[in-house]
């Protein structure tokens, strides 16, 4: 059972002890799940559409991939990508609630502007110093990730001293920094695959009830990823059913929001959980 958090969203409270869905839409021609790769708007719309039929409450929007080795590119062609549908999604569908999925202030600010609702950053404000200003200026929620380094370079930066403390500790560095800013609402993700191999996501995971010493709801996004397919020698086309039984452990160690591709399957994990508890 999530303890009981809220977040606010312009003045609407969303309640976060009954565990909420954010459903990934990737406007990027290289994410690592083929399934997620959305360009064309109207791929998009459809996409935003089912996910809310389907129960999601956070629509994630993000133009950057952010896969191990991924491209680097700019300002410029990120905004492209993104600005298009977000103020399309948040035309057609006026009840999503937009997240904006970057670690860069300017996109950040630009998506608030046009209809995003909260700031997704995989660097928790390590790669744009001027991130957590942005975000208290526009006083929105933000979810701040675990990380090092950049997408580039992220898979030679996994050894730790003790991954647990250490992560721990970033998020009390984190935590504070938005404190002394005046960020009310900060939402926690582990980061399941950054700069951590397979078997230091699962230990994470296994943790994740010690991550509610920060007293912040937490997110986790381990939807289709490789700590799973690589697991069950298969692939992220066929990682749906490895992904909702982490889910299911996420939800019993109390995550607020999982970030899903399947929307669906995880709005019924959530039922079952509930029922459970």
């Amino acid at each position: 059972m999530s303890p009981k958090h809220t977040i606010n969203i312009g003045g609407e409270i969303i309640d976060l002890s009954s565990p909420k869905l954010m459903g990934i839409i990737n406007v990027t021609p290289d994410s690592f799940f083929s399934g997620s790769r959305k360009t064309a708007l109207t791929d998009i719309l459809k996409s935003a559409e089912n996910m809310l039929k389907d129960g999601a409450t956070f629509l994630d929007i993000g133009g950057y991939s952010s896969r191990p080795g991924a491209e680097d590119i700019s300002i410029e062609e990120e905004l492209e990508r993104v600005i298009e549908p977000i103020e399309s999604i948040s035309k057609e569908f006026p009840e999503a609630i937009i997240s904006i999925d970057t670690f860069r202030s300017e996109v950040a600010k630009k998506a608030i502007d046009l209809g995003a609702d909260l700031v997704n950053d995989i660097s928790a404000g390590n790669l744009d110093s001027g991130m957590l200003s942005a975000v208290s200026e526009m006083g929105v929620p933000y979810i701040a990730m675990h990380m090092r380094g950049t997408p580039q370079n992220m898979k030679e930066l996994n050894k730790y001293d003790d991954l647990l403390h250490d992560v721990l500790k970033y998020f009390s560095s984190v935590v504070h920094d938005c404190n002394q800013l005046g960020i009310k609402d900060v939402i926690i993700d582990p980061g399941f695959g950054f700069a951590k191999t397979a078997d230091q996501s699962f230990d994470l995971l296994n943790k994740l009830d010690h991550f509610h010493h920060l007293d912040r709801p937490l997110m986790v996004g381990i939807s289709r990823k490789s700590m799973i397919y690589r697991t069950l020698y298969s692939t992220a086309e066929e990682a749906l059913n490895g992904t909702t039984v982490l889910n299911t452990v996420a939800l019993l160690k109390g995550a607020a929001i999982l970030r899903v591709h399947d929307v669906k399957e995880a709005v019924e994990a959530i039922k079952l959980v509930n029922e459970l508890n």
